[in-house]
């Protein structure tokens, strides 16, 4: 019976990534990698309550965690911040980045969301899985004149499971979105 256990827990499961939350002007798109179990069963991006994503978004934009989740999305919005993933779907063992099974991966038709979007002039990428997989599977499929437009920003992943860096040091690296947020509405 052990051993099935084992197996059962070793078993990827197929994770599938939310809808764009994406405003009419949309300077900022913040890209995670794929929702965890924690968010997907709250059916809301970064849902896990040790995530830093929320109390940075509170410290920035106002849009912190002791807010309703639509009022968050609204908030964002409204400082010209959108949020999606970089993976459609992955199948994945357990919550981490580092358990998305590579040959999994799909991702999301980032190319198309930007041309739908053309004021969006900064893509923030949180954590390192989602700046390997946007190098790896998006960023060559964005058209070189949209991308020589772009700022590409690798920020350090706001997931509890990179404690390797301070919180305050996360936020200072956070901190730049304010340069391109709209003014507070």
């Amino acid at each position: 019976m052990g051993s099935n256990k084992a197996s059962t827990e070793a078993t990827a499961s197929r994770v599938e990534s939310f809808p764009p939350q994406v405003g009419a002007c949309c300077r900022v798109l913040i890209l995670g990698s794929v929702p965890s179990r924690r968010s997907l069963e709250l059916r809301q991006s970064y849902g896990h309550a040790q995530n830093l994503f929320w109390p940075f978004m509170g410290e920035l934009f106002n849009a912190g965690p002791e807010l309703a989740y639509a009022q968050r999305i609204a908030r964002l919005h409204a400082s010209g911040i959108g949020i999606w993933d970089v993976l459609e779907r992955c199948e994945r063992r357990g919550s981490l980045d580092g358990d998305i099974l590579r040959a999994s991966e799909v991702p999301n038709d980032i190319p198309g969301l930007l041309e739908r979007h053309p004021e969006t002039s900064v893509i923030a990428l949180n954590g390192s899985k989602a700046a390997e997989v946007f190098r790896r599977r998006i960023a060559p499929h964005i058209d070189a004149q949209r991308t020589s437009a772009l700022q590409i920003l690798a920020l350090p992943s706001t997931s509890p499971a990179n404690a390797s860096i301070p919180r305050a040091r996360k936020l200072e690296s956070w901190r730049v979105l304010r340069e391109w947020s709209l003014p507070d509405a």
